[in-house]
């Protein structure tokens, strides 16, 4: 027997801020099939930035994340550098937006928006 531990990652948490946020989206639009699909592309002032977009559809290698009668979906891709973070919504000096706190993020830019790993 090996003395190596098993690392178990902390899944992604969708907070209640964004699933009422996603929740009034989707009131507003009249359509309850809304999700928000979170993504990380290449690019921004840090290397890797976020992106946020209301979505109908899910696709077979999704992950799915609930909060009460809403969801949030993310690519596989995607999924693996945001292992552990926590998808939020705010309204503050920055306006009302999305926003991701990443423990994987080892420098992220002043808005929040990119980051690196």
């Amino acid at each position: 027997m090996s003395g190596a531990e098993t690392f178990v990652p902390t899944p992604l948490i969708f907070t209640d801020a964004a699933a009422n946020r996603v929740r009034q989206l989707s009131v507003e639009e009249n359509n309850p099939a809304l999700k928000l699909r979170v993504y990380v592309t290449g690019g921004g002032c840090s290397g890797f930035q976020y992106g946020f977009d209301i979505a109908e559809t899910i696709n077979d290698d999704d992950t799915i994340i609930e909060n009460g009668d809403v969801s949030l979906v993310v690519d596989p891709l995607s999924y693996q550098y945001l292992v552990g973070s926590t998808v939020d919504f705010e309204t503050g000096l920055m306006g009302a937006r999305f926003l991701i706190h990443n423990p994987n993020a080892t420098t992220t830019c002043g808005c929040g928006a990119s980051f690196t790993v």
